[in-house]
């Protein structure tokens, strides 16, 4: 893993920088060089922006006097982690100047990241990455994976009963009319028992108002968002948000359904939604990108290989603080074991650490001890903790060492009988 400098210590030739809105236009700039975009600063400085600029940092140069990289986090003040919730970091916005590449820029951003996180607090930090590579020298683990699905037209499914007493409107998506509604239903839906970890809400108004903004810039040729509202005895049980872009073939039309998000309360519900999304007229396709490897719809595909699945990494996380995170969480099975963790960037998370709980009790005992039987890097602990990788599959990798009967009673404890992952990008 990568040794990281000492926080708030820039490389020589950078300097800090106090970030606010007033610096939209430089922050903007800064990430059209991270980040290629065909948009001018002038229209991106339109869109909704989901940043709180209280948690936003940038460096300078001090030779060019321009901004050379900046990292923000959303405040996730209610994560989901395994039978809990806890304070969480949502690294975003991580980029640098191209001319400042192989400077030390990230290195020093997130030796920051991470004292910022607990300095607030924040027990994990988590993000979905633009490149998979680079987090892992980090100690960020891979905690959840997802599939893309292209789904014909018309894909069967398996029946659900009372779908058909589902009521389904169409409409055009309208921020004031239909974003509370779909705040509320979506962080219900990852909280309905046992509870989805990794399921991050859109908990602030700025990254409701970005999440809801649909710059026609963006759409690539698609319409408008539309959503499917879905009620039962006229109460909204689940939402689906899409678009459609028209197209015509040699033997007829074929157009392409985009999904953004689905989510139903209820089984009658996700059916009723998918049966809607898999039967409008001139198209021949439904993609969906975010999907998580439990999904009612994979299990209600009659043929699921005729949906071209791809898999995908979604969230990695970041252990910051480990007895806090380890506390913070419940446990699917009993548990009573030692884990030896090393961490080469924040020295505190190093040790021995004896860890006992009752199956799903809040009651958990982390303590620190003089010897451990399993052994794991950060790392490794990240991807085990929101229950999305098994121990025994760390063990077989040669990523996790210990005796055959304590990785089977990890490996037990730290599952949850939901995957995690995330139904957007952040």
């Amino acid at each position: 893993m990568a040794q990281l400098p000492q926080p708030f210590t820039p490389p020589d030739g950078f300097s800090e920088v106090v970030v606010t809105q007033a610096m939209a236009a430089d922050i903007l700039t800064l990430d059209t060089w991270a980040f290629p975009t065909p948009q001018s600063i002038e229209e991106l400085l339109g869109w909704a922006s989901p940043l709180d600029w209280s948690r936003a940092r940038a460096l300078r140069s001090v030779e060019r006097e321009t901004l050379a990289a900046m990292h923000a986090s959303y405040a996730f003040s209610r994560f989901p982690v395994p039978g809990a919730t806890l304070p969480a970091a949502g690294l975003t916005w991580v980029g640098v100047h191209p001319e400042f590449r192989r400077r030390g820029l990230l290195k020093s951003m997130i030796a920051t990241h991470l004292a910022d996180c607990r300095d607030r607090g924040e027990a994990i930090s988590v993000l979905t990455a633009s490149e998979p590579a680079i987090y892992g020298r980090f100690g960020y683990g891979l905690a959840s994976q997802v599939v893309s699905l292209a789904l014909p037209r018309g894909a069967a499914l398996r029946p659900v009963p009372a779908s058909e007493q589902v009521a389904v409107t169409f409409e055009v998506f309208d921020p004031a009319k239909h974003l509370a509604l779909v705040t509320d239903l979506h962080q219900r839906s990852g909280a309905l028992p046992p509870g989805r970890p990794g399921w991050a809400t859109r908990e602030t108004t700025q990254l409701q108002e970005f999440f809801a903004d649909d710059p026609e810039s963006l759409r690539d040729g698609f319409e408008s968002v539309r959503i499917l509202v879905a009620s039962t005895d006229q109460t909204p049980t689940g939402y689906a948000l899409f678009r459609r872009k028209l197209d015509w073939g040699p033997t007829g039309p074929n157009g392409v359904i985009s999904v953004r998000e689905v989510v139903g309360l209820d089984p009658a519900t996700v059916h009723a939604l998918w049966s809607r999304l898999l039967d409008i007229d001139l198209t021949t396709k439904v993609n969906i990108r975010l999907v998580v490897l439990d999904d009612p719809l994979l299990s209600l595909l009659v043929d699921l290989r005729a949906t071209q699945p791809k898999l995908s990494d979604n969230l990695w996380l970041r252990v910051v603080d480990v007895p806090a995170a380890l506390a913070a969480r419940r446990y699917a099975a009993p548990v009573d074991v030692t884990l030896g963790v090393t961490d080469a960037v924040l020295p505190a998370n190093n040790g021995a650490w004896r860890i006992r709980a009752a199956a799903f009790s809040a009651e958990v005992s982390i303590t620190k001890v003089d010897s451990a039987e399993i052994n794991l890097d950060v790392r490794e602990l990240g991807s085990l903790y929101l229950g999305g990788t098994s121990a025994a599959a760390l063990a077989t990798a040669g990523l996790l060492t210990g005796p055959p009967d304590q990785v089977q009673q990890l490996t037990s404890a730290f599952a949850w009988p939901l995957q995690p992952g995330s139904s957007w990008i952040f």
